[in-house]
C-alpha cells in the first residue's frame, strides 16, 4: 500500500495549535452551512414546484374553456395565474433575495473564520472522526 493513503490530505489536517474546541466549533460553523446549503435546495424546490404549477394552470385555463366553463377559465387567469407568492415577490425573487441577504454572508463568514483560524482547511472534524474509525492497512479505509 502506497503511504500517500495511509495519512489524511493536507487539506484536512489540523494545522498546529488548533484546539479540539476550536476544531469542534469549525465543525458545528460547517455543518450550520451544510444545513443552510440544504435549505438553499428546499428553496430552489419551492421555485421550481410553484413555477410547474403556475405554467400547469395554462392547460387547466385551456380545458376549462374546451369544457365551456369560461367564467372559471377567467377566474384562474386573474386570480391565479402569475400571482405572487407573497406581496410584490415571484420566487426567484424569494431565491435572490435569500442568496444575496443570507445564503452568500453566510458562505462568506465560514470561509473567512475557516481561513483565519485553520489556515483555509476544511472538514477537519470529519477526517479527524474518519482517522478515529478506519482500519489502517484495509483497503477500503484509506485516508486519501
Amino acid at each position: 500500500m502506497n503511504d500517500h493513503h495511509d495519512a489524511p490530505a493536507p487539506e484536512h489536517r489540523r494545522p498546529e495549535g488548533l484546539s479540539d474546541t476550536t476544531v469542534e466549533a469549525l465543525g458545528a460553523l460547517s455543518k450550520a452551512l451544510e444545513t443552510t446549503e440544504r435549505a438553499r435546495g428546499s428553496l430552489y424546490d419551492f421555485h421550481q414546484l410553484t413555477g410547474s404549477a403556475d405554467l400547469e394552470l395554462d392547460r387547466a385555463v385551456r380545458l376549462l374553456r374546451e369544457g365551456g366553463h369560461p367564467e372559471s377559465a377567467d377566474r384562474v387567469e386573474r386570480e391565479i395565474l402569475g400571482r405572487n407568492v407573497i406581496p410584490g415577490h415571484w420566487t426567484f425573487q424569494i431565491v435572490e433575495s435569500y442568496n444575496s441577504t443570507y445564503y452568500d454572508p453566510f458562505k462568506q463568514v465560514e470561509a473567512e473564520i475557516r481561513g483565519a483560524l485553520a489556515g483555509g482547511a476544511d472538514h477537519i472534524y470529519e477526517a479527524e472522526m474518519k482517522e478515529r474509525r478506519r482500519t489502517p492497512g484495509h483497503p477500503d479505509h484509506t485516508a486519501s
